[in-house]
């Protein structure tokens, strides 16, 4: 019989395992043209990646602002002794460069058009999370990987983790029983209302029009560089898009049902106050503070909550998924591993810490760079491929199209579509500002 140790010991194994396999099925690895979009700090972390793995030769870095891109530069030559070309657009680095790989590392409303155009240039494409803006742009990303045959990983790292597969295979066993629900969270401590911050001038070597791109051009504001982008709604999905895509991608991983049938939103900014765009007094961010999506699946239902106040140290954990099943409850955690809280109080919780050893902050990026490689070298598919990640990034759109309208919504998920409401239907596209234009194929 085995124990609980020899569980937990044979899962954490299989998980480093399936981290270090890459490396072993390399017999003769050849060096892979590589390319940047995006230099800030967390393209920066997964180029030290491509780095570091001894299998890409760095030939393009592309930013729309100059101190990154120059910084991302004289580290990529104090690393390799050697100096990629820099680029302000994209097409003119994929065509003058003629990259094998692209890295994809920009605000969520500029993944779409650089990822299909390497991919249809011929490259493969590591993409930041989640893999678009809008549903339409997902869709056209998705079809484009499946007529070319790139390879595409999604930086859902929390796939790869070691604890995460460990977790994932504890849930699959059957030890917690038949699970209802799911509810997936993050709180933090936050700070109260929130003040405009003043629109100013556009810093030194940005091209602020390239940089809101195909979004809409608004007048720069400190709050939007270089992370705030992610709760101006204009650019990115706020607190859902950005952490809540991280744990649907868990509870999906998990169902045997690939999309729900309904979703329903709520919430606001009660704490942070109402959104301010005003030309003489600034700007606030836009994205909800507090808010709730339930995910009507055919055998359980699927709970997203978020706030931006009241984290509280009391609190068990401030961040994960906890599965509810009729033998217990499982919780899926980032820094704090996994826990399992059986039914019965006679027995004691069950608990995995998480392991670090291939990074300290828990993202896992070596990981999974390792096995976007070897997915390349092999044709297979990643463990963050676009099908599954698609489906992940989907969900989230959905809720706040569902936050904007205060309605549910019906979601035909083998067809991708919304039913019986043109108004939310028109939402899973928007306008692009020209001279962009929105993807087609979706």
């Amino acid at each position: 019989m085995k124990t609980r140790r020899d569980f937990l010991q044979h899962g954490l194994q299989a998980s480093l395992l399936l981290g270090m396999a890459p490396y072993a099925h390399s017999a003769e690895p050849r060096m892979r043209r590589t390319a940047l979009v995006g230099c800030g700090w967390w393209g920066m972390n997964i180029l030290k990646e491509a780095m570091a793995s001894g299998r890409c030769k760095v030939v393009g870095l592309c930013d729309v602002y100059e101190r990154p891109l120059q910084a991302s530069l004289d580290e990529v030559e104090q690393q390799t002794g050697e100096r990629p070309g820099i680029y302000r657009d994209y097409q003119d680095m994929l065509e003058s460069e003629k990259p094998e790989i692209v890295i994809v590392a920009t605000p969520d409303h500029w993944h779409a058009l650089p990822s299909i155009a390497a991919m249809k240039m011929g490259a493969h494409v590591f993409v930041e999370k989640p893999t678009s803006h809008t549903i339409g742009e997902s869709q056209a990303m998705l079809k484009v990987a499946q007529e070319t045959g790139r390879t595409v990983q999604v930086g859902l790292h929390r796939r790869i983790g070691p604890h995460h597969v460990s977790g994932m295979d504890f849930l699959k066993s059957g030890r917690v029983g038949r699970i209802g629900m799911v509810r997936m969270f993050v709180n933090s401590s936050g700070s109260g209302p929130e003040e405009p911050s003043a629109h100013s001038q556009v810093p030194r070597g940005m091209d602020w029009d390239r940089w809101c791109g195909p979004a809409p051009l608004r007048p720069f504001c400190r709050k939007l560089t270089p992370g705030g982008w992610r709760h101006f709604l204009d650019y990115a999905n706020g607190t859902l898009g950005d952490w809540g895509v991280h744990w649907i991608d868990q509870m999906l991983w998990w169902s045997e049902e690939p999309y729900p049938k309904t979703i329903f939103s709520t919430g606001g900014r009660p704490i942070t106050g109402s959104p301010v765009f005003d030309p003489k007094n600034g700007s606030t961010t836009d994205a909800p503070d507090t808010q709730t999506v339930t995910f009507s699946f055919e055998s359980f239902t699927a709970i997203w909550e978020h706030r931006k106040y009241a984290g509280s140290p009391q609190e068990n954990h401030r961040i994960g998924a906890y599965f509810y099943g009729s033998e217990g409850v499982f919780h899926m955690g980032w820094r704090d591993g996994w826990t399992f809280y059986p039914r019965q109080s006679s027995q004691s919780p069950f608990h995995q810490e998480p392991s670090f050893d291939h990074e300290q902050d828990g993202h896992n990026l070596t990981l999974l760079w390792r096995d976007f490689m070897d997915a390349i070298d092999h044709g297979k598919q990643p463990v963050a491929g676009i099908e599954s990640s698609h489906r992940s990034s989907v969900l989230p759109m959905l809720g706040m199209i569902s936050y904007r309208l205060g309605r549910s919504l019906q979601w035909n998920g083998s067809r991708e579509t919304i039913l019986g409401d043109p108004e939310a239907l028109s939402l899973m596209k928007r306008s692009y500002r020209k001279p962009w234009a929105y993807p087609s194929g979706a």
